[in-house]
């Protein structure tokens, strides 16, 4: 059973649902475990860096991405377990009102 409840799904959704984000999800979750420095989500998205960071910040925010610093490297991963939590609370209930 997930330990989301409805307002923090819905912030995860909500920042998901920006295509630039999403757009940065997307490519943090085909980098792997190994994640990626932002200089290459920039130079693979074309976001210019300040809008970058932004974007960045959000997704922190609610949990989706971390960020970490390798010597003069800015690092970012997908946060799997926090993915897996949001797709389990949008499956959690799935044909519970189906009649067999």
């Amino acid at each position: 059973m997930s330990t989301l409840n409805l307002e923090q799904a819905a912030e995860q959704l909500a920042e998901l649902g920006h295509p630039t984000r999403l757009g940065i999800y997307r490519e943090l979750v085909k980098a792997g475990k190994t994640g990626m420095p932002v200089a290459d989500l920039q130079s693979t998205l074309a976001v210019p860096g300040s809008t970058l960071s932004h974007h960045i910040s959000r997704l922190m925010r609610v949990g989706l991405v971390r960020q970490v610093r390798e010597g003069r490297v800015l690092r970012c991963f997908a946060q799997y377990d926090r993915l897996n939590l949001l797709i389990g609370f949008l499956q959690e209930e799935c044909c519970v009102n189906q009649r067999c």
